[in-house]
């Protein structure tokens, strides 16, 4: 064991941090970014609005980044459910917003609980906080013959698992990842009322993608002061580079996170430019239908050419019917296309992305050969 191991915390050592690969090629389909880029009107808009921040940027900014929660407040508004800008909170992306949920609610001798397989930051940020991670389950219907999907997370499951481990916070993904899959409003209710001490954390980091007819959890907000909806602009609003993420929960709820956050959180430049978006909801969205057209296209390709995907709510679709994920994904690389080994056997994560992105992915895999396809030889 090295000196930093012997001074590093024991629940942290022997793991690995967080990190899909970053390399350089034709096609970069592995980390759900949009492949759009910022339109330039909007890009004009960013760089006048930094410019107005550069002056004062002797003096911090504001802590309470009021105006940019009145931007949030009112976009999220626009999904028919009116959220108020004492009920936003923000911050570095959605995963900072995560960590202050943790950092409030979890801690030592706590535990959340998460339905595998799900965002993989979730346990990690956990650990980081001390909190005990309970790794629930999906599918468990399928494996019991109930007739559910392999990656389903039926309500029955669902409240079972919370029940039996009475964990303090749970998270629900709804579109989640790596599935694709979303949930139901019954079952983010019954999880709820079935997790009486726990903060519930519905992660909606790619609900702008989902199908027609289903309902944002920001629609139960009301009279649930243990519910919380987290969001990001890294997704549907093109703007990863820009790393803010947001949720909107009861005001008390908000409040406490401010116990844990740092002072100046989000820089004055971050607030300007997350506003300077905001100003262009429109415009940034304005690719969502496109990248849903692809992701369409992937599944009803992919199932004609024999493999398993999984139909989707995201901008991503989980595809199996692989021989081996890890020989199937450096053959894709081979070819110049870059997607996601998840850690799910026989099956990866492909981001949908420009047309020309779609069909490079879909001609690498059509010339796969059989060695890497199960059921054929």
């Amino acid at each position: 064991m090295s000196p930093i191991d012997q001074l590093l915390r024991e629940d942290l050592r022997g793991r690995t941090a967080y990190g899909a690969p970053q390399l350089d090629v034709p096609f970069a389909l592995n980390t759900n970014e949009s492949s759009y880029a910022v339109p330039p009107a909007v890009v004009d808009d960013i760089v006048a609005a930094v410019a107005a921040t550069a002056g004062g940027l002797n003096r911090y900014p504001d802590r309470e980044f009021t105006d940019l929660r009145g931007d949030l407040a009112a976009y999220l508004s626009r999904s028919g459910t009116q959220v108020r800008p004492e009920q936003v909170w923000a911050g570095n992306g959605s995963n900072e917003v995560l960590l202050h949920l943790l950092q409030a609610f979890g801690g030592h001798g706590r535990t959340a609980l998460g339905f595998t397989p799900a965002y993989s930051m979730h346990p990690i940020i956990t650990a980081t906080t001390g909190t005990t991670w309970v790794d629930g389950m999906r599918g468990i219907d399928a494996r019991d013959g109930g007739g559910g999907g392999a990656f389903d997370l039926s309500l029955e499951s669902a409240v079972q698992q919370v029940r039996e481990h009475d964990p303090h916070v749970v998270f629900l993904c709804s579109p989640n990842n790596p599935t694709g899959t979303a949930l139901t409003l019954d079952v983010v209710t019954a999880v709820h009322d079935a997790a009486p001490r726990a903060v519930v954390v519905v992660d909606e980091a790619y609900a702008e993608f989902a199908r027609p007819g289903t309902v944002s959890a920001l629609s139960l907000l009301e009279g649930r002061p243990r519910l919380v909806v987290t969001r990001t602009m890294s997704k549907a609003f093109a703007f990863a580079g820009g790393r803010l993420g947001y949720l909107a929960a009861d005001p008390e709820l908000v409040d406490a996170l401010r116990l844990v956050r740092m002072p100046y959180h989000l820089s004055s430049p971050a607030q300007a430019v997350a506003r300077a978006v905001l100003r262009h909801a429109d415009t940034m969205l304005g690719t969502v239908d496109a990248i849903k057209e692809q992701r369409d296209r992937i599944v009803a390709t992919l199932s004609g050419l024999g493999l398993d995907p999984v139909p989707s709510d995201a901008n991503f679709v989980l595809f199996g019917g692989l021989r081996d994920s890890a020989t199937t994904w450096q053959a894709l690389l081979d070819k110049g296309v870059l997607v996601r080994d998840v850690g799910i056997d026989h099956y990866l994560r492909v981001t949908a992305g420009t047309p020309e992105e779609t069909s490079a992915f879909l001609d690498a895999v059509a010339n796969l050969g059989p060695d890497h396809l199960e059921g054929q030889s």
